[in-house]
């Protein structure tokens, strides 16, 4: 067996203390993330992220930077996966859009509303990536290379 990190992205999106987050189905239990998922083919990270952040929450993004890069292996499953973790503004919604399967909805929370929910984080990397959003620094979008 050859083994293999899954490449993911994320996006933090803040409005007036708020965080967009996704709440999904995993396991048949309801969880909490920041829009994510996985690199398609023919596809750049920065693509990944506006894309993933539209299907998952109905909202389009601007992104403005790089929060960072997590090596994250899951408990439950040993799958160690990359995340490349952006920040972005929200700058429209489209509440009509259908949302990818799974997904409940998108909801905007504080970060203590956030630690209150601990229960239902998809993994602790929710936490980790809102906190080095808030402590920055937020890196330049510049130190992703791309085609």
């Amino acid at each position: 067996m050859q083994w293999q990190p899954h490449i993911t992205v994320a996006t933090v999106v803040e409005h007036e203390g708020r965080f967009l987050l996704v709440e999904e189905f995993k396991n048949n239990q309801a969880v909490l993330n920041q829009p994510a998922g996985h690199l398609d083919p023919n596809e750049s990270l920065t693509e990944a992220a506006i894309r993933e952040t539209l299907e998952e929450t109905g909202y389009d993004v601007e992104l403005t930077g790089v929060v960072g890069i997590y090596l994250y292996t899951a408990p439950s499953n040993g799958v160690t996966y990359q995340r490349i973790c952006f920040a972005g503004k929200a700058l429209k919604h489209h509440p009509e859009r259908a949302l990818d399967e799974g997904i409940m909805g998108a909801l905007w929370l504080t970060r203590e509303q956030i630690i209150e929910q601990q229960h239902r984080w998809r993994s602790e990397l929710l936490l980790r990536c809102v906190d080095d959003f808030l402590q920055g620094p937020l890196h330049s979008l510049s130190l992703i290379r791309e085609r």
